[in-house]
């Protein structure tokens, strides 16, 4: 049996805790990518390529327990989406100023032939 997905309520939301999850590149270029896509995004589509899976899995659940994603089990796959309705309402502004602000993120490998 699979753990539950847990999720913060949108009343419990912490500044502290969006900006602890986006203060590492990983997880504000994962948000970038779900922010950016129309739809909500498999792990392996919004992390960076070069990230092994349980990286990507320690990054989703900081996001979620932080309440800047919602993932849902969808058969074998998890889809995330930004909570940024609910984000906007408790932190105005908050989340579009750190991604207009951040640098675009470079994969380590970009520069290498394979």
């Amino acid at each position: 049996m699979q753990r539950p997905l847990l999720h913060p309520a949108s009343d419990d939301l912490k500044l502290e805790s969006v900006l602890y999850a986006l203060a590492d590149p990983m997880r504000l270029e994962i948000v970038r990518r779900l922010v950016a896509g129309d739809c909500p995004l498999n792990c392996s589509t919004a992390a960076p390529a070069h990230l092994p899976k349980s990286t990507q899995s320690h990054h989703f659940q900081i996001l979620r327990e932080a309440g800047l994603i919602q993932s849902e089990r969808r058969g074998t796959e998890v889809v995330n989406k930004v909570r940024l309705d609910e984000i906007n309402a408790r932190f105005p502004g908050v989340i579009e100023a750190i991604l207009k602000a951040a640098k675009p993120f470079v994969c380590p490998d970009a520069g290498k032939a394979g």
